[in-house]
């Protein structure tokens, strides 16, 4: 049984992401996180697969095989299918071939990832989280699917014998067999200026989160979701800029 005590985040000075959250999952039971964006669902997935350490609270009877699908696979890699799926067997001592084709890949397996489609580029990072025997941990693993590969995608995560936890914005995961439905609720809505800024360090995360009227929403693969005070806008655009982050979008 895996046991979530109490759990929190924050980023630096700012407000909670996550706050005293209680939960725990039964071997082999498959759970769908949803709620609103913001809610923390991706960062409380990070939390539970040990990617991200909490800010409070510990996380009780995590097993030893994990597989992680981040919500944004890493762009960029150069290794082949082939090359990555083989590393992570020797790792895990299993084979990811078998997910891979049923999910019916079609890219050059020696070709680098990064030359992949986004569908293809999904199946292998589904493949290498199939790896994990104990405890799958999957954000938004529907996302580039085409329909063939969602409705395998669907039968693998049902035939698991592994604890699952999912998030899926299209309700796809609710439909499943035996799936239990835990609602994040987040913390309290603001109003103010969404911006999303790229090529962000953990560090400028850190730094950018303690800035006065500043909350930091979710911080993923490079990636940073901000609401800030309509007051202080131009300031955190202009800092963040200077600091090498690339704005990918301004919202009010």
């Amino acid at each position: 049984m895996i046991q979530l005590e109490r759990i929190g985040k924050r980023y630096g000075r700012g407000p909670w992401v996550l706050r005293d959250v209680d939960l725990t999952f039964d071997p082999g039971e498959l759970t769908v996180l949803t709620g609103g964006n913001g809610s923390g669902k991706s960062t409380l997935l990070r939390i539970i697969a040990g990617v991200t350490s909490p800010s409070g609270g510990r996380v009780k009877g995590r097993p030893a095989s994990v597989g992680y699908l981040p919500e944004r696979f890493p762009a960029g890699l150069r290794l082949s299918t082939t090359a990555y799926l083989r590393h992570l067997t020797a790792i895990r001592g299993r084979t990811g071939a078998d997910v891979l084709g049923e999910l019916g890949f079609h890219g050059d397996p020696d070709a680098p990832i990064s030359t992949l489609s986004k569908g293809n580029t999904q199946k292998v990072a589904i493949a290498q989280a199939f790896l994990a025997k104990d405890l799958l941990v999957l954000d938004e693993p529907w996302t580039g699917l085409d329909t063939g590969a969602s409705a395998v995608l669907g039968e693998l995560i049902a035939a698991s014998e592994a604890t699952v936890l999912v998030t899926d914005h299209r309700g796809t995961a609710r439909a499943l067999p035996n799936a239990r439905e835990v609602v994040m609720q987040g913390p309290a809505a603001t109003t103010g200026v969404a911006i999303e800024l790229v090529q962000v360090s953990d560090l400028t995360t850190t730094v950018i989160g303690d800035w006065d009227g500043v909350r930091v929403v979710s911080a993923s693969d490079g990636r940073l979701s901000l609401l800030v005070e309509s007051g202080v806008s131009d300031r955190v655009l202009a800092d963040a800029l200077r600091m090498g982050c690339s704005v990918r979008s301004v919202r009010t």
